[in-house]
């Protein structure tokens, strides 16, 4: 069940598994052991359901019982968007234990129904190939790689596998709620396709995760602190992919008409949370700022072909405009030559 080509990565890395008890990251724990693969767990509890402590409890006993290391950390109340904001605790979380830990890959346990579930949802919204696959077996992060060796299994077929041997998982009743469009999407729509087409459409999201790797690269940052910065003109689909990806990692989702505006405007306010600029020189993603700036400020932005739209955080943070204007200085002269 494990993708063949995960397995080299996963059998010289040191490997952190992200377990939530479920029957996918269950299977995936123990499809892990029988192949011999080294790896810890680390959970997150949301204390949404009531069954919460009890799957903290199991994958720190599970851990236990196979000798394995097992981070839990516990989440405040999440009071609005708890999707993006849910993730963002989590992605922070693995982050620290991989930087603390030294750890090399990330292991989720996606499947086949999400791709395919991702895939409809995306469809129906509008988007190109790389929405529309979404996740890839691997993906590379700040300092690790994130791996997905599940990608060509169902859920059925690791309920099937978990099920024949016994091994205990918990499901959350909440995935079958009708009031969200994804668990609306996966029951009316990608669990009645799977039933009947489960093996054309794992062989079409393989024949279009190859198209995909034929894409060009997305651009590459030359700042990502606090804010990201992209030198030169780039072509607008690539860099509203790139925006998106640095985006996702700070916990906004770009909704989709903000998607669509970037591949026509030039200045952007998104969610009243980012300003974006984007000029011949370069494109620059930063949090909002209001404060008022001299015209010599103003004017020595312009002649960078800085963007009016990230002047303010630029100004009220010194060190940083120092930083892009010594970027855009270099690749000035890189360009002379």
């Amino acid at each position: 069940m494990l993708d063949a080509q995960t397995l080299p990565l996963l059998a010289k890395g040191k490997n952190l598994l992200a377990f939530s008890a479920g029957i996918d990251s269950t299977a995936l724990f123990y499809l892990l052991l029988h192949e011999k693969i080294p790896f810890d767990i680390a959970h997150v509890n949301y204390h949404t359901r009531e069954q919460s402590d009890a799957e903290a409890a199991h994958a720190r006993a599970l851990a236990a019982q196979y000798g394995k290391q097992c981070y839990v950390y516990d989440s405040g109340e999440i009071l609005e968007n708890f999707e993006a904001e849910a993730r963002r605790i989590r992605y922070g979380f693995f982050d620290t234990l991989m930087e603390a830990h030294g750890y090399d890959v990330l292991l989720t346990a996606h499947q086949l129904d999400d791709r395919l579930e991702w895939l409809l949802m995306q469809l129906c919204k509008g988007a190109g190939l790389p929405e529309l696959l979404g996740v890839a077996p691997v993906t590379g992060r700040d300092g690790y790689r994130l791996v997905r060796p599940l990608l060509g299994t169902s859920k059925n077929e690791l309920r099937a596998w978990l099920d024949s041997r016994g091994y205990r998982y918990f499901e959350d009743a909440s995935n079958r709620d009708p009031r969200h469009t994804r668990n609306r999407f996966r029951t009316q729509h990608a669990a009645p396709l799977l039933e009947q087409y489960r093996s054309g459409i794992r062989n079409s999201l393989e024949f279009l995760n190859r198209d995909a790797a034929a894409l060009p690269p997305l651009p590459v940052p030359v700042i990502d602190l606090d804010f990201l910065m992209l030198i030169g003109p780039l072509e607008r689909s690539a860099l509203m992919r790139a925006v998106d990806r640095w985006l996702k990692r700070q916990g906004y989702l770009l909704r989709q008409g903000e998607k669509e505006r970037m591949l026509s405007e030039d200045s952007l306010v998104l969610g009243r949370r980012y300003a974006l600029s984007i000029t011949p020189r370069c494109t620059i993603v930063t949090p909002i700022a209001d404060t008022s700036m001299p015209k010599s400020f103003r004017e020595s932005c312009r002649v960078l072909g800085i963007g009016a739209a990230v002047r303010p955080y630029l100004y009220a943070h010194p060190d940083h405009f120092t930083a892009v204007r010594e970027k855009l200085a270099a690749a000035a002269g890189e360009a002379k030559r």
